[in-house]
């Protein structure tokens, strides 16, 4: 009886280690640290499947999402973008925010209204208007073309 016991009790701290090691491997899941500049809240980055699932689950609580990705000529997919120049202008052209965005992902709570992106990915800028809404987020992609390497 005493060794159903210890095989009982064994399975039952063998299941709570278990338990605690994904535990740990979902917390290391997390965003990083939130920065700010002119008042704005942001956080980039978002290499790694990890981080890049964390960015995924918190885009909603942003008000805005931005994705960067380069796509080669013939290439069926879009290895993702880092060391974009972000710049959010307002309505009346004064500068928001102006950062470096260190990954594919960049996440930034802004107020309603209308703003101007430009992203610049080594030296190519990209620009968008955006609409904020209260209690919404707005996704943008922006994808640059790399050319086709030729033969050595």
């Amino acid at each position: 009886m005493a060794e159903k016991y210890l095989d009982r009790s064994s399975a039952v701290l063998a299941a709570l280690l278990l338990a605690g090691a994904t535990a740990v491997g979902v917390a290391q899941a997390q965003l990083p640290p939130a920065q700010t500049a002119n008042g704005i809240q942001y956080v980039t980055g978002g290499f790694g499947q990890e981080e890049s699932s964390a960015f995924k689950q918190a885009r909603s609580n942003y008000a805005l999402a931005l994705t960067f990705a380069v796509s080669g000529a013939g290439s069926a997919s879009s290895p993702y973008a880092g060391n974009v120049q972000v710049l959010v202008r307002n309505a009346q052209g004064g500068t928001v925010l102006n950062a470096t965005s260190t990954g594919p992902y960049f996440l930034v709570n802004l107020e309603p209204g209308t703003y101007r992106l430009d992203a610049t990915y080594e030296g190519d800028t990209q620009s968008r208007e955006v609409a904020i809404t209260q209690g919404k987020t707005a996704d943008l992609k922006f994808t640059w073309k790399r050319p086709a390497a030729g033969p050595d």
